[in-house]
């Protein structure tokens, strides 16, 4: 559905893009990262033709961007952070003049309203835009990016303003969407990106620093690779036996749970569980529990951003 094939941009000295490339299939929800400067909004420019690029080749259903952009464009709906809203107007009518502007070919007073629905701002249809909350003002972005059921969505920091029920409602919509569109989802909210997104793409100085799918960058189907454990004992001596562990690559104290007991997250190469076991049944310690977790978005995001994780192929 989207075929990004070696994209290079450059602004004077500074070099935006190098080389990027990356395919997205039908249904596909990606969740696009990067720091402020590493190239986010240079790569969703360049996709929905706000930006040319100096090299490389965008194509969104077999059509060329560049070659043909008024048909590519007919194919992706856009809201960007700050949805392109004419305040002055009412919901309803803003929704119809976005609907003759994007010449889209079906019933409008039905289609309309159908997206209304869906994006749950029928009760706000008749008021003005600058009168809504800042919620409302995105769900209202949202609707124009779906007018003419575009096959692709990009959107940037779709929940910003959002109360807490919204996002849950919105996170959901975007799932539902996803079920026949190919979304391309950015956002700072790693949270809501492990929620949705099923691939995910890091970008870091205009590269791509990681790619996979969702529960692969965050582990969480391997018990083996984060404990968290409760023991009782020393916490400097607890941290020292554990370090020794064959195995353990790393444990992070997160201090006292109670009284003479601390908390501590073991990082391990293997399956270590049966080795911490014995180690402490030698000592004057106790352990009190033992569980397996999962390595969240965010620390995996870290390590890769800081330079702990290079890209794999």
């Amino acid at each position: 559905m989207i075929k990004v094939r070696n994209l290079t941009k450059s602004y004077v000295r500074n070099k935006a893009l190098d080389d990027v490339s990356f395919t997205l299939e039908d249904g596909d929800i990606l969740g696009f990262l990067g720091p402020n400067g590493a190239g986010k909004s240079t790569t969703m420019n360049i996709i929905t033709g706000y930006l040319s690029s100096d090299e490389g080749s965008v194509e969104i259903d077999g059509t060329d961007i560049m070659e043909e952009p008024e048909r590519a464009k007919k194919k992706i709906g856009y809201l960007p952070e700050v949805p392109p809203l004419y305040n002055d107007m009412t919901v309803q009518k803003y929704l119809e003049f976005m609907f003759r502007l994007k010449k889209v070919r079906l019933p409008m007073k039905e289609h309309i309203f159908k997206i209304c629905e869906m994006v749950k701002i029928t009760d706000v249809q008749d008021r003005i835009i600058k009168h809504l909350s800042k919620g409302y003002r995105q769900r209202v972005g949202l609707a124009q990016a779906l007018l003419g059921d575009p096959p692709v969505l990009i959107l940037d920091e779709p929940t910003v303003g959002l109360d807490p029920q919204q996002i849950i409602e919105i996170r959901k919509l975007i799932r539902e969407l996803g079920k026949e569109h190919t979304i391309i989802l950015s956002s700072h909210v790693l949270s809501e990106v492990q929620a949705v997104c099923d691939k995910i793409i890091i970008i870091n100085h205009g590269r791509i620093a990681a790619r996979g799918l969702t529960a692969e960058m965050t582990r969480t189907g391997d018990s083996t690779q984060r404990l968290n454990l409760v023991i009782e004992g020393k916490n400097t001596a607890v941290k020292a036996l554990l370090s020794r562990i064959d195995g353990v690559s790393d444990v992070m104290d997160k201090g006292e749970c109670e009284k003479g007991c601390y908390e501590y997250t073991v990082d391990c190469k293997k399956d270590v569980r049966r080795l911490i076991f014995r180690a402490i049944a030698r000592s004057d310690f106790s352990i009190l529990s033992m569980s397996p977790v999962g390595v969240s978005l965010e620390d995996t995001y870290l390590d890769i951003i800081s330079g702990k994780t290079e890209e794999e192929d």
